[in-house]
């Protein structure tokens, strides 16, 4: 217990940089397992509340694009998710590390995009921002013709009719299937350290440190499910906490009514 409860205080925070610098060689214990693949699931979570947090203001921005009339909002929202949803997230990553990497000499801007806190999460956000658009959208037009009328029946107008009437209801019929999307980026952020974006100096995700037990022991039986058992608990706080909206969403109807989350995860995007 006492030597386990050493493990945690080495290796708890090593995936950012705090406590022992050296991963351990041989004799792994299934606490170093559990504590170093947890410590790697700060990393998954950073990646995924972030780029979910701003996604989601872009993916407004851009649904309301496309519903727009002129062609020069719409078409620059339409090119804009039909390049991130048509091509794989395993080459977005690459592509943008590589950019990122052949700019930062001319333009020190893009030095930090070349490490993956800065550049992953750049390529995450605009990927969930398009399939958060894509929802969006279709929740847009949906909104019943009734709601509108009543609003334009009131004399509400611009901003005020946005906000309290398009707004809402586009995310009460869109819940649902954000949710499905919030769960699938939380398990895309395994492909960070996977792709172009290097782990300096061995601080990788959960992912990276499942792997390099497995390459280590030659037995992926003991770290992958651990690593799957870490993502099925985040995806039940993600199902919960979006449980929770979704009821504070859909408040006004009768118990009876309110729409059930049905979770689906993608298997390939």
């Amino acid at each position: 217990m006492e030597e386990c409860i050493q493990t945690i205080a080495d290796y708890g925070l090593r995936s950012i940089g705090i406590g022992e610098r050296l991963l351990p060689r041989s004799d792994f214990t299934l606490c170093q397992h559990f504590t170093l693949i947890g410590s790697g699931m700060i990393w998954n979570i950073y990646f995924g509340i972030c780029a979910l947090l701003a996604g989601f203001v872009l993916a407004t921005a851009v649904a309301m694009g496309k519903a727009a009339t002129s062609p020069w909002i719409r078409k620059p929202a339409e090119w804009f998710i039909f390049i991130f949803r048509g091509s794989p997230l395993f080459i977005q990553f690459f592509f943008a590390y590589f950019l990122f990497l052949s700019l930062k000499g001319a333009v020190p801007f893009f030095s930090p995009l070349t490490s993956a806190w800065a550049g992953a999460l750049v390529v995450l956000f605009l990927n969930t921002s398009a399939y958060t658009a894509e929802i969006f959208y279709g929740a847009l037009q949906s909104i019943p013709k009734g709601d509108t009328e009543a609003a334009d029946a009131y004399g509400l107008t611009g901003w005020p009719r946005f906000k309290r009437v398009i707004w809402p209801t586009m995310l009460r019929l869109a819940w649902p299937a954000y949710t499905n999307e919030a769960i699938f980026l939380f398990h895309a952020t395994t492909l960070v350290f996977f792709s172009g974006f290097p782990a300096m100096q061995q601080k990788g995700d959960a992912l990276y440190y499942a792997n390099y037990f497995a390459d280590k022991t030659f037995n992926p039986f003991v770290p992958y499910p651990i690593l799957a058992m870490y993502f099925i608990i985040l995806t039940l706080i993600v199902i919960s906490i979006f449980g929770v909206i979704n009821t504070r969403l859909n408040r006004h109807l009768p118990s009876d009514k309110r729409p059930k989350l049905k979770v689906r995860p993608q298997v390939i995007r």
